[in-house]
């Protein structure tokens, strides 16, 4: 992918050579080392589309006689039918191509490459078909986050342990901690989109970097593709792959978000709150008894390989001159394989979630472990008017005996002796015994954390609309930019059927 392109003009049919190396650029032991049309195979279908419209511009223009077009748009249309596979060696997919169309009609065939440079035609099909894995993956994570709010809905008032430091913290709820996941999803989604909105313009027409003197029509050919506008600066249209940066950081935030969630739920299936459905898991090969959470594994494997895509991205780019090097050839096959691999794994966590089954009463009998309604205590003392860090220190000292076999009533007691001990007065002077005992129970601890975005059902009863409808909104996101592709591409099939 280079910017030296001879003229068509100077083709000669009989020459064994491509359209672009012939003579003493033909040969050589580099010449597989710089080829790169087996990986060029992701952007087929996206190299046949530019060329289609670049040459429907290019008769628009009169750059091109209509009669011309006609036979390099047929010919395209035998390409395409032939499959990358049928293509000869060349150096990339762009060279295969109009090496085919000038085997098929003839030097004329080298007219579709006028008015523009590899540079631009390659920057242009990596945003067509990059856009298109951006769209797939915001999709799944519509599904995923759809997963996570139809299984919090069923679980408003199922009470679990929280954690922080993988030890048991405070009581919460199924809802309210699956619901934090979509929170994360729904910003992994947002980034996806916003990546989409820069993807998705045009570098066709900055040709090497320095324009062309033909008059050409940049926005038409953006209209023909689907782009929202142009990546105006010609230089900057040729080189610029900080799209792909972006691309592949968003998919590798989400793929940590996946890892989070797959590392929790790999956690609970081993302290038996949660059971994942067979279809979601493996056995051993050896230990039949096993149910390995295999697929959660895997999905927490993938945001290393992306997290690598995305620091190898970056590093390629580090330091690189304007305006086009060979370097950018390597830059995008790699992000095209994490943006599938990563929307892959989130449709896989999607169907983990939505089919695996919370064991509800091992989950309520360990949501009071380790003492976790403790601040919820402090909390109760500090609203009866006792300063919160008297509170504190009062409730740390009872942790010290109280134990998860303790009934309400015995760590309650507890409580009484340590408010004795800190403050030389009975915990009647702040609150009552009866109140400490509520406080205790997880149930009642969850229900009293009201606050906006707290775990109380009736709070998280409006976080479940809230989701919903930004799942609608992101929903509908989604469907416009697929139905503007979707316009383009008819709008193009109806314009290249004017010409064959």
């Amino acid at each position: 992918m280079t910017d030296d392109d001879p003229s068509a003009a100077d083709h000669d049919a009989t020459d064994p050579g491509t359209a672009v190396r012939r003579d003493r650029f033909s040969g050589g032991p580099a010449r597989g080392f710089l080829s790169s049309l087996a990986a060029d195979e992701a952007i087929f279908a996206a190299d046949l589309a530019v060329d289609r419209a670049h040459t429907v511009m290019l008769a628009e223009q009169g750059i091109v006689d209509d009669a011309v077009a006609g036979e390099i748009l047929a010919a395209l249309a035998d390409v395409a039918d032939a499959g990358h596979g049928d293509l000869s060696d060349g150096e990339d997919v762009h060279e295969a191509i109009e090496t085919a169309v000038i085997d098929r009609i003839g030097p004329d065939g080298g007219r579709m490459h006028t008015a523009r440079s590899r540079n631009d035609e390659v920057a242009t099909c990596i945003r067509f078909r990059l856009r298109e894995d951006l769209l797939a993956a915001v999709e799944a994570t519509l599904t995923l986050r759809e997963a996570l709010v139809d299984v919090a809905s069923e679980h408003a008032e199922t009470v679990m342990p929280g954690y922080t430091h993988l030890q048991p913290a405070q009581p919460t709820t199924v809802a309210h901690y699956l619901l934090s996941y979509e929170g994360a999803v729904a910003r992994d989604t947002s980034r996806l989109l916003d990546a989409y909105e820069r993807v998705n313009r045009s570098p066709l027409g900055g040709a090497a970097f320095a324009g062309t003197p033909f008059d050409i029509d940049r926005d038409r050919t953006a209209e023909l593709l689907g782009f929202d506008g142009t990546v105006r600066n010609s230089m900057d249209a040729a080189s610029a792959r900080d799209f792909l940066a972006e691309g592949s950081t968003a998919c590798a935030t989400l793929a940590t978000t996946l890892s989070g969630l797959a590392e929790d739920l790999i956690i609970f299936s081993n302290k038996g709150f949660v059971e994942l459905s067979d279809a979601y898991a493996s056995t051993s090969s050896i230990m039949p008894q096993k149910k390995n959470p295999d697929t959660l594994e895997l999905t927490r494997g993938v945001a290393g390989d992306a997290i690598g895509e995305a620091t190898g991205t970056l590093s390629l780019l580090k330091g690189l001159p304007r305006a086009y090097n060979r370097d950018l050839q390597r830059a995008h096959a790699g992000v095209f394989e994490i943006a599938d691999d990563v929307r892959e794994a989130t449709e896989i966590a999607a169907g983990a979630v939505a089919t695996a089954d919370w064991d509800e009463p091992a989950l309520a009998d360990a949501a009071g472990d380790g003492f976790s309604t403790a601040t919820g205590v402090a909390d109760l003392l500090a609203m009866g008017g006792m300063p919160f860090r008297t509170a504190h220190e009062i409730v740390a000292t009872a942790a010290e005996t109280v134990s998860d076999d303790d009934t309400a009533e015995a760590a309650a007691a507890k409580v009484d002796e340590a408010t004795r001990k800190v403050t030389n007065e009975p915990l009647s002077t702040y609150v009552s015994r009866e109140d400490v005992e509520s406080a205790l129970d997880p149930a009642a601890s969850v229900a009293s954390r009201d606050s906006a975005g707290g775990p109380a059902p009736e709070t998280v009863a409006d976080d479940l609309a809230a989701a919903d409808t930004e799942i609608e909104a992101d929903a509908e996101a989604v469907a416009a930019r697929r139905e503007s592709l979707a316009d383009a591409a008819e709008l193009l099939d109806a314009e290249v059927a004017g010409y064959v």
